[in-house]
């Protein structure tokens, strides 16, 4: 379907709803109720079409009396300056409607349960891992975004075999969504005394956080285990059995939350955790549409796929789906992730678009 079929199918849609909101013989409460709410959703859009069409009509209407061999010399200028004026807002005009026409991932307005594990490469991945999950407790901090640490699991020198947060705010998960995936760092290990440089890796899970409404879990697929909390090397840190863990039974699933000195506390946790790795689950398998779309998303949404490579020698940073190299390391270590995000969304909008025009 082209791009003007779409357009004339919206506002068909959108004055089909009209007619049936203003009926004489109204529907019922839940049917009106599903009326508006698509009719709202549609409503955006088919203001940014008419103002679209009215610039594209204006445009059509100034080079039609620039043309004019009648038109009056000093109306033919003005048109000319008013044409080029609105020529240059047709492209930008244009590119909102279209990106309306994407559809919508409904959990691109969620918060997000970030998870960050060590991979191969020993001691040097899990400091590598702490780096991460600080590069984005600090993007987080740049975005107003409330970024509250789950758990963390330390090594004696500062790294993490696996760190977990929530992170909430405006539009989280469609920003931190392209993170999921392999990192890969190069550079030389503080422990490394000849001065070769080691790769290692960490895994970054990016989950949309789901309600209770998004997916049910019945109490009798949980099994639920108490345990003493310890710490680095095994040591106990708590004198009574705090920890929880719990494995979801159907799937195998299994969270453990032991960083709250509270049972209750930590269980309530660990359930954040599950729902949203349940609910990041059914997305992948139910809904058949997101994964015939994969081809068209930027990476495959593979978590052991390698999107990332941050090279300490050279100051570099390679995202490998989109081919952009930045020679800003450190900025973007301290959080600046923007400019590697926006580039991600561009690009996969850019690959959506392609698919509805």
């Amino acid at each position: 379907m082209s791009l003007e079929e779409n357009l004339n199918r919206v506002l068909a849609r959108h004055e089909e709803l009209a007619s049936l909101m203003a009926s004489s013989s109204p529907p019922s409460a839940s049917e009106f109720t599903s009326l508006s709410r698509e009719y709202a959703e549609l409503t955006p859009i088919v203001e940014r079409i008419v103002r679209l069409r009215n610039a594209e009509h204006e445009a059509q209407d100034l080079a039609g009396m620039i043309v004019d061999p009648d038109s009056d010399p000093e109306m033919r200028e003005m048109a000319e300056l008013e044409f080029e004026i609105v020529k240059q807002t047709l492209p930008q005009l244009r590119r909102d409607v279209e990106l309306q026409l994407i559809p919508k991932d409904e959990a691109d307005a969620k918060n997000a349960i970030l998870e960050v594990r060590a991979g191969t490469g020993g001691d040097e991945a899990a400091l590598f891992a702490a780096d991460l999950f600080r590069m984005y407790q600090r993007y987080a901090e740049t975005r107003r975004w409330k970024f509250e640490v789950m758990s963390v699991n330390e090594i004696g020198i500062g790294g993490f075999k696996e760190a977990v947060a929530s992170v909430s705010g405006r539009d989280v998960f469609a920003r931190l969504k392209y993170e999921s995936g392999v990192h890969r760092v190069q550079r030389v290990p503080v422990t490394e005394s000849g001065g070769r440089i080691h790769t290692s890796a960490a895994t970054v899970a990016v989950m949309p956080e789901a309600e209770e409404v998004d997916i049910k879990i019945d109490d009798k697929d949980l099994r639920i285990d108490v345990f003493r909390a310890s710490g680095p090397g095994g040591q106990s840190v708590n004198t009574t059995d705090s920890a929880v863990r719990i494995t979801h039974i159907p799937t195998g699933v299994v969270v453990s939350q032991q960083d709250e000195k509270s049972q209750h506390k930590n269980k309530a946790k660990a359930m954040r955790v599950l729902r949203a790795r349940l609910y990041d689950r059914e997305r992948e398998m139910v809904d058949s549409v997101r994964a015939a779309a994969r081809k068209s998303q930027v990476g495959s949404g593979d978590r052991s796929e390698r999107i990332r490579t941050y090279n300490f020698p050279e100051r570099r940073v390679t995202d490998h789906r989109i081919g952009l190299t930045l020679h800003q390391l450190d900025s973007v270590l301290a959080g600046d992730l923007d400019v590697v995000i926006d580039a991600l969304t561009t690009e996969d909008q850019s690959r959506k678009l392609a698919e509805i025009s």
